[in-house]
């Protein structure tokens, strides 16, 4: 009984926190989506092409930090800190990297990313101003994200916490300001949503490298001691997390291809995929915390080389996401339209198609939720990075991808089945899952 509660006890003090986090984070995009859908259809889908930018940037980030806090957990497992601060050195200067090149090319390059993404001018000129605004935070956010996840790995996740909530609401103030003009604040549109997502990065920013530094703690190093690497370290880095990012990567890319086959249905189609995709986010924040504690505890068991209790934590977290994945995807078939009444100002087709989506969205959720626990929580949280890596990119590219441009292009099916046809991904995925843990092969041991 009382391991029993000291798993409990650990998972919640670690998932809460993440959830919570998620859950700002989710709520402001949904924030943003709602404040834009009050400027129209077009302005709306601009918006959300746009941010496909980020979603792909952000997940290679997400790549970094992943594979990064499996190194953590381990090392943090057996209390070697010189490691811990060179994994989260090496994953700010990756973050930093591609943050430069995604910055420059969204600043220079906006129209032509935009044309990648859709052939409706209207949708480009408006995506356009949002997307050379808004890049101006991304180096900011993902240096956030790699201090955020290794102080999460080591035991505080409240002050990334706190750093989103803060974050949200300056977010949420900036965009009602600048978007409406509101007082003396002029009215700039869809380039005050952006200039308020900015504005709430950099906030963040500064929340999180204050704490990081004013306070004593396992990440609290000097520059050497973050950037102190030997071709041993990297060569360790490189294999344990490249498989991580480059599994981001290809799954983030498949996702963008989703966007553009959805966008081949129409410019009110691609209106409600962004409707219902602020909502799903909202609605997985306890399943990604559920993945991220999931990940420092297999992992922090694994370093200290107890493996069967790595198994049985990866067991008790699957039987727990099954049962939450059940309650939360009925709710949503369920409370669809009550769900919708957060956006007042769809049009009646978009709110027509955003009801038809969350009704795929709620059945496949539990089949979502099992696979995140699987992929993000168990394999990486083990080790096991490179055969995630290649199940994922299979069930994304040999089995979505192609279904979702046979659906829209050749085809040419209403979006409600394309994303049916897309979400047998997550079936694919699944079966192979399940199959992986079963092994045990899941299981590497960093020395």
């Amino acid at each position: 009984m009382e391991q029993k509660n000291h798993f409990y006890k650990t998972m919640l003090a670690i998932a809460i926190p993440v959830a919570i986090q998620n859950l700002i984070t989710s709520s402001l995009n949904m924030l943003d989506t709602l404040m834009i859908s009050s400027l129209g259809d077009i302005t709306l889908a601009g918006v959300g092409l746009a941010n496909q930018v980020f979603f792909f940037y952000i997940l290679i980030c997400f790549g970094i930090n992943t594979g990064s806090s499996v190194l953590v957990s381990q090392y943090w497992g057996r209390k070697d800190t010189a490691n811990v601060q060179r994994v989260t050195g090496f994953a700010i200067a990756l973050c930093t990297g591609f943050g430069l090149l995604f910055t420059m090319i969204a600043l220079l390059f906006p129209n032509f990313i935009m044309g990648l993404l859709t052939s409706d001018s209207e949708v480009i000129a408006s995506g356009s101003r949002y997307l050379q605004v808004v890049s101006l935070s991304y180096i900011m956010t993902s240096v956030s994200f790699a201090f955020g996840t290794s102080l999460r790995s080591t035991g505080a996740p409240n002050p990334p916490l706190y750093a989103s909530i803060v974050g949200f609401f300056t977010n949420a103030i900036f965009n009602y300001l600048l978007i409406f003009g509101i007082g003396f604040f002029p009215r700039l549109g869809v380039v005050g949503a952006a200039l308020g997502t900015v504005i709430a990065r950099l906030v963040e920013f500064i929340m999180i490298l204050w704490y990081t530094f004013r306070y004593k703690g396992p990440i609290n190093a000097s520059f050497k001691q973050f950037f102190n690497f030997d071709q041993a370290f990297i060569q360790q880095y490189i294999e344990i997390v490249s498989p991580v990012i480059l599994n981001e990567t290809f799954w983030s890319l498949g996702q963008v291809l989703y966007n553009i086959a959805y966008a081949m249905t129409g410019t009110e189609s691609t209106a409600a995929v962004q409707i219902v995709a602020s909502i799903q986010n909202i609605l997985f924040v306890l399943v990604r915390g559920l993945a991220n504690s999931c990940t420092i505890m297999i992992g922090s068991s694994v370093g200290r080389g107890e493996t069967e209790e790595a198994y049985d934590l990866g067991r008790r977290f699957i039987k727990i996401v099954i049962i939450i994945g059940i309650i939360i995807g009925t709710s949503i078939v369920l409370g669809r339209d009550i769900l919708l009444m957060a956006f007042p100002s769809l049009s009646p087709t978009v709110r027509q198609i955003s009801s038809q989506l969350l009704i795929v969205i709620g059945l496949f959720y539990v089949l979502k939720a099992f696979n995140s626990i699987i992929v993000v929580g168990i394999l990486r949280g083990g080790g096991d990075t490179r055969f995630s890596m290649f199940m994922e990119t299979f069930a994304v590219w040999l089995v979505g991808v192609p279904l979702a441009f046979i659906g829209a292009k050749f085809l040419q099916l209403p979006i409600l089945w394309v994303m049916s046809m897309v979400l047998m991904d997550e079936v694919v995925k699944s079966i192979v899952g399940i199959m992986r843990f079963r092994s045990q092969k899941w299981i590497h041991v960093i020395k």
